[in-house]
């Protein structure tokens, strides 16, 4: 931790302690504030008012409200957290980050991760059956003591429903714009012995507004809830999806491409083809003060991949796959008494099995520069062919205290040993295919990381209903697979087995965090807002190495981003009520100097300063119009830079506003109809954009697009 880091923890810390002795409330009423629980900082309920975090919590009424069809439409709904489409639910996100697709999020559903830290993938909230979620929650900045690699920039929970106290079916069909069709189907049984059981299905198509971007998955979610004893619970949950899409990663267009013919595609010979399942056991039982949980779990993910955002540079198709067996065990005591002490400690044991074979492609283009149309292709060989296992241990301890009624103070600390074992099918030599393209090969090996992080946070009741909270989190990222063993093309032999040397020497991406925030409610307004900074050291940036003069990323960067987010809450009388989530955010490379420039002291690109989201809903109370809900949402992206260097010679993207509309009418106990609309206003905006080829270049996002349908409970 730097100087200005402990300065502002330590004033952060003071202004906490040292709050006046009158705010001091009795346990009582303290317990009547801010009734919101959070699952996901010590993985069992805590009262969100003593969790020194910026949580997020999107209850299962507002998912089921807003219906989703992309993660983007929801996630939002929490201050400083925004995800653009690339295609189908494909997407990058950015949670105290600009826009990316780098591995800097832990994606989980029910506290456990869905994906071993080796085998990323941005895309993956699409492996979620997020539209029929028991609610989500989403930690921003570095993660707790107990999670370990990826949550450097955030952490997103999906919670799983759980079954209801009776039997009962639930069904929704719905049909929208260009060809969009969705039966979600949910049911639970009657509760038999001290089990229950409930199941969620959510078939979904669409052909994708653009040329070729059809999109399917098959989602379905089991769980099963039992009580083997008077305190011990027993949760079960097997979650599986298949998606496939012709993905066009959102087809970046130049500008008169994307403003008279949006519908274009240049990469339409992509494609993405993901399977994922999960099986996962959650035991916990009560000993007096103490609590023991454990939680074994399987998942297979696999994955082929005919990449837009390589056709123009090193084309290829991918098959990847991997395994995982673990689990995650922890024991929590309680120290009844004044300072109501907790200690919580555990172990996370995770072994991954993956493999990887990838083909290198000659492609069929046609036209040049940003307006190149990649239409068919051939293989043109194998260049990698591996297996790769994936092994972390990771013990922490977390303990919490209240030296004073109203403050509570929290402490962590985790150690990850994290390994790659790799076992290369292709020897060491470099491969040759598709002409002059050379891809470099390392050995079979064994690489190994360790890190400790640790952590400090406090949360003090000014009143019943106002509350201040600080923290000090750290994170860490691994490099991916790909990233240590998977180097790109090269001109020649030499420079490939310099690159592929070079990639294996990578280290963890670095973060450290410091946070101030306040929530409360007063005059029924709730309100909490969070000012931040956030820095991180030895990213991976593109440097020439002195020694080989080969281009290779390196652990040289440092970033900051520092903001503030605000959400906001209230009755507006009896038939409306407004939500709003806001942040500023800058985001800023403090050192980075590339093998051609040096960018340092300026904005990130595709970081936006401003994000909004901003929701106004009525509940009508007269008579015929009572079952009927409305809402109204202004969302906004603002403007950022396209590229490094924040040349004026390519103007930034101006941002973009967006209105949606919402309604649901239940005009029998049984049954219901609704209707979305999405960007009503048809305003042309990019979800993404950037410079390609000294060009720059937009990808369209959703024209106005309307969404039917009905529902029926049994």
């Amino acid at each position: 931790m730097n100087t200005a880091e402990t300065r502002l923890l330590a004033a952060a810390l003071l202004a906490i302690v040292t709050a006046p002795a009158f705010a001091q409330t009795p346990d009582n009423q303290l317990a009547q504030s801010l009734p919101l629980v959070t699952v996901t900082g010590t993985r069992e309920k805590v009262p969100l008012s003593e969790t020194p975090a910026s949580v997020g919590i999107i209850n299962a009424q507002s998912i089921r409200q807003t219906a989703p069809t992309h993660p983007q439409q929801i996630l939002g709904q929490v201050p400083g957290v925004a995800v653009a489409v690339t295609n189908g639910e494909g997407h990058t996100t950015s949670i105290r980050h600009p826009f990316t697709t780098s591995p800097l999020y832990l994606f989980l559903e029910d506290g456990l991760p869905i994906r071993a830290t080796g085998f990323f993938n941005h895309n993956a909230l699409y492996e979620l059956n997020l539209p029929m979620a028991g609610g989500i929650e989403v930690v921003r900045g570095p993660g707790t003591a107990l999670y370990g690699s990826d949550a450097i920039g955030g952490i997103v929970n999906m919670l799983t429903r759980a079954p209801s106290d009776g039997p009962g079916v639930d069904g929704a069909v719905e049909i929208g714009s260009f060809g969009w069709r969705r039966l979600m189907v949910e049911g639970d049984t009657e509760r038999w012995a001290t089990n229950a059981l409930r199941a969620d299905l959510n078939v979904t198509h669409s052909d994708g507004w653009r040329n070729k971007t059809a999109y399917d998955r098959q989602s379905a979610n089991l769980r099963l809830d039992t009580d083997p004893g008077p305190q011990a619970r027993l949760k079960t949950v097997l979650a599986g999806s298949k998606i496939d899409q012709e993905t066009g990663a959102n087809s970046p267009l130049i500008y008169s491409d994307y403003v008279n013919d949006p519908k274009r595609n240049n990469f339409p010979i992509a494609f993405r083809k993901v399977e994922a399942l999960r099986l996962s056991s959650n035991y916990d039982n009560e000993f007096g003060d103490g609590l023991l949980s454990v939680t074994p779990y399987l998942r297979d993910n696999s994955m082929d991949l005919r990449a837009s955002f390589l056709l123009s540079s090193d084309p290829t198709i991918s098959y990847s796959a991997n395994r995982s067996y673990g689990v995650l065990a922890k024991y929590r005591q309680d120290f009844p008494g004044r300072m109501r002490a907790r200690l919580i400690g555990g172990v996370d044991i995770d072994i991954s099995p993956g493999d990887r074979q990838e083909d290198r492609l000659n492609v069929t283009v046609s036209g040049a520069g940003a307006s190149r149309v990649f239409s068919d292709y051939t293989v043109a060989g194998r260049i990698y062919d591996y297996d790769v296992t994936f092994t972390s241990y990771s013990p922490y301890l977390h303990g919490e205290i209240s030296p004073l009624e109203a403050l509570r103070v929290t402490a962590g600390v985790r150690y990850d040993a994290l390994s790659y074992e790799l076992d290369n099918h292709r020897g060491p030599a470099p491969v040759q295919a598709g002409g002059a393209n050379f891809y470099g090969q390392v050995a079979s090996t064994t690489v190994n990381f360790d890190r400790v992080s640790p952590r400090l946070g406090a949360t003090y009741a000014i009143s019943a209903s106002t509350h201040l909270y600080a923290s000090y989190n750290t994170g860490f990222r691994v490099p991916s697979e790909s990233q240590l063993f998977r180097p790109s093309v090269s001109a020649n032999t030499a420079d490939a087995s310099n690159k592929a040397a070079l990639a294996v020497k990578l280290k963890p991406i670095k973060a450290a965090q410091v946070e101030l925030g306040i929530r409360g409610e007063a005059a029924d307004v709730s309100y909490n807002a969070v000012v931040f900074d956030l820095r991180k050291r030895d990213d991976l940036v593109s440097q020439r190495d002195l020694a080989t003069n080969v281009s290779t990323s390196v652990n040289a960067g440092r970033t900051e981003h520092r903001g503030i987010e605000v959400g906001v809450g209230s009755a507006l009388g009896p038939q409306f009520r407004l939500d709003a989530a806001l942040s500023y955010t800058k985001h800023e490379y403090v050192n980075w100097v590339t093998a051609t420039s040096d960018f340092s002291g300026k904005e990130i690109e595709s970081g936006p300063r401003e994000l909004a989201n901003v929701r106004l809903a009525w509940t009508p109370r007269f008579a015929l119009l009572a079952p009927l809900f409305a809402q109204l949402e202004w969302t906004r992206v603002g403007s950022y830079w396209l590229e490094a260097s924040n040349s004026p010679n390519f103007p930034k993207y101006p941002g973009h506003d967006l209105l949606n509309a919402r309604a649901a009418w239940r005009f029998s106990p049984a049954w219901s109809a609704f209707l979305r609309v999405y960007n009503a206003t048809d305003r042309r905006y990019a979800d993404s954009a950037q410079v390609s080829s000294n060009t720059p270049v937009y990808s369209p996002g959703l024209p106005r697009a309307f969404y039917v349908g009905g529902e029926a409970k049994w």
